[in-house]
């Protein structure tokens, strides 16, 4: 019989290496998933998994159980991709190089699918509370109920933000028909 992620939680976070190891096994790619949907690119999916998984130790220490680990591991996975934003949105209002980084998102529009440009420049234009509930819903196939439990908000609120992602993807649709 597999070990409960709960007990195996609970051990990493006491200092066993196995049990942390044999967490990181099994949730890897899960982590690895949510990271590509949060930043829908693949460099900086592997990086925020990496960050992620080196928190990993500290943050068990922080885990009470009360949560399934599963949902408790996509809330940690959603604050890092929320911290990495806040870290790069300073660090582009610092940067100078406004033409440089023009020319690297268009290069990176240029080598991909229309529709998969299209799908990202979509979710790119969303505010970030609206990509990590679309990232839960659809790319994790998480409920409703699951999403408001992991982003700590009321069920409501992740309906009003889906409808507001519909009409969003509406207008973006609308903009790029008339360009």
């Amino acid at each position: 019989m597999e070990t409960a992620d709960s007990d195996l939680a609970l051990a990493a976070a006491a200092g066993d290496r196995a049990a942390f190891s044999a967490l990181i096994s099994r949730h890897y790619d899960r982590i690895h998933a949510l990271c590509w949907r949060l930043t829908g690119t693949k460099a900086e999916a592997e990086d925020l998994t990496q960050d992620v998984c080196m928190a990993l130790p500290r943050k068990l220490s922080g885990w009470r159980g009360e949560a399934k680990f599963t949902t408790w591991l996509y809330r940690v996975v959603v604050n890092a991709a929320h911290d990495r934003r806040r870290r790069q949105a300073v660090q582009a209002k610092a940067a100078s190089g406004w033409g440089d980084y023009e020319l690297a998102r268009q290069d990176e529009i240029a080598t991909g699918r229309e529709a998969e440009r299209w799908l990202y420049e979509a979710m790119r234009a969303l505010p970030g509370d609206l990509r990590d509930t679309v990232a839960l819903l659809f790319g994790e196939d998480l409920s409703q109920a699951e999403a408001a439990e992991v982003l700590g908000i009321g069920e409501g609120t992740v309906s009003w933000r889906m409808s507001e992602v519909k009409k969003r993807l509406r207008d973006f649709a609308a903009r790029e028909a008339k360009a």
